[in-house]
């Protein structure tokens, strides 16, 4: 088969995608990769120029020292608790919410809106004195509920949801759905939830690593180690005078290992997720 001009450029763009996707991949890659290789040194070794880049032999000794120092696998677990609660809240209840600014008509839904939207633009930092005063007169400093609660919705995730689900859900399936006798619960979770599931899914998963990943609002409420998230259980290994680059790389890439997972189990399914809401949308 004859090549044409037109296939030998295609060709050469293919190649060089290849190209600069792979060396996206590396750039991306490293810092994890030299994670590991601090996670299985020392200090000295880590502080060396020029640097080593291949792994040392210390990784199981500096692992169980982690564990040693603090429970680090009750703050795994305390993490995994509170970012699949805050995952789930946020996938279900941020889309009952854009479910009803998208599609329910109220006074003030607009107004409403609008002031859900503008909460984006307030610094998070701005909120932790009123949002500590409230856990505390309930009772809930240094308890998980206090780490949960307050991530179970989110300004942007109400917008995400309204916007996906005002350009995938049409007026006239709603009709026919309350044609049929449909109450508006049932138009949500039978009707309109399965079909903006994979955008829900992909705010989900964004709420899991944003919880997983957060340090202050854990640092300032949590008190007793064996409530610690893996973070506040990474800062726990440092003390004030000095840190140990291999004992906290240990530690940081022992609570990196589950992130990884997850997107290699549902990688293809968040990025499908994506690409969903951008054609629709």
């Amino acid at each position: 088969m004859t090549t044409t001009p037109r296939h030998r450029r295609l060709d050469r763009v293919r190649w060089w995608t290849y190209l600069l996707l792979g060396i996206a991949t590396v750039v991306c890659l490293f810092p994890l990769y030299w994670m590991f290789i601090v996670a299985t040194t020392d200090t000295a070794t880590a502080t060396r120029m020029p640097p080593e880049i291949v792994p040392g032999g210390n990784f199981l000794h500096l692992a169980g020292l982690v564990m040693d120092t603090v429970p680090f696998v009750q703050s795994l677990l305390n993490s995994l608790v509170v970012a699949t609660s805050i995952g789930v809240g946020q996938a279900v209840l941020c889309a009952l919410a854009g479910f009803a600014f998208a599609k329910l008509r109220f006074p003030g839904r607009n107004a409403l809106f609008l002031v859900v939207v503008l909460t984006m633009t307030v610094p998070t930092q701005l909120s932790v004195i009123p949002q500590y005063l409230i856990m505390s007169e309930l009772g809930w400093v240094d308890t998980l509920q206090a780490l949960i609660v307050p991530g179970l919705a989110s300004a942007f995730g109400i917008f995400w949801m309204r916007q996906h689900i005002s350009a995938t859900i049409s007026d006239e399936l709603m009709q026919a759905a309350r044609i049929d006798g449909a109450s508006t619960w049932q138009v949500f979770w039978r009707i309109a939830f399965p079909i903006v599931r994979p955008a829900a899914f992909v705010l989900g998963l964004f709420g899991f690593v944003t919880a997983w990943n957060d340090f202050l609002w854990p640092f300032i409420v949590l008190k007793s180690p064996e409530r610690y998230t893996a973070q506040i259980a990474i800062k726990a290994l440092q003390n004030s005078y000095d840190v140990d680059l291999g004992l906290a790389m240990s530690g940081s890439f022992l609570a990196t290992i589950p992130l990884v997972a997850l997107f290699v189990v549902v990688g293809r399914r968040m990025v499908a997720g994506i690409l969903e809401g951008a054609f629709k949308g």
